[in-house]
């Protein structure tokens, strides 16, 4: 999966409009393999991206689950924490 395109479902408080745009986006560039569109293609990645974000929020509204909502301060702590490990620490050094 594309490492920008984040989890939205099941978050104490749910995700936003902007948050499920943004993810669709991501997605439609991912595909398409444009970051911006050229204006022949304008019309057809800005109504994807719509569409996307239209499934999207059906589909989070139909998800289920038993599981309690996430908390995203303690999902963000842990994304840093692997972060920490895959990436080196800068030196003041510079090396």
């Amino acid at each position: 999966m594309c490492r920008n395109i984040k989890t939205l479902f099941n978050f104490a408080p749910p995700a936003t409009e902007l948050e499920v745009r943004d993810a669709s986006l991501q997605f439609v560039r991912k595909l398409s393999g444009f970051a911006v569109p050229s204006k022949a293609n304008e019309a057809a990645f800005n109504a994807a991206v719509e569409e996307i974000a239209a499934v999207t929020r059906r589909l989070m509204a139909e998800l289920v689950t038993q599981a309690p909502p996430r908390d995203r301060e303690v999902e963000a702590a842990k994304a840093k924490a692997r972060s920490a490990l895959r990436l080196p620490v800068a030196r003041e050094d510079g090396r």
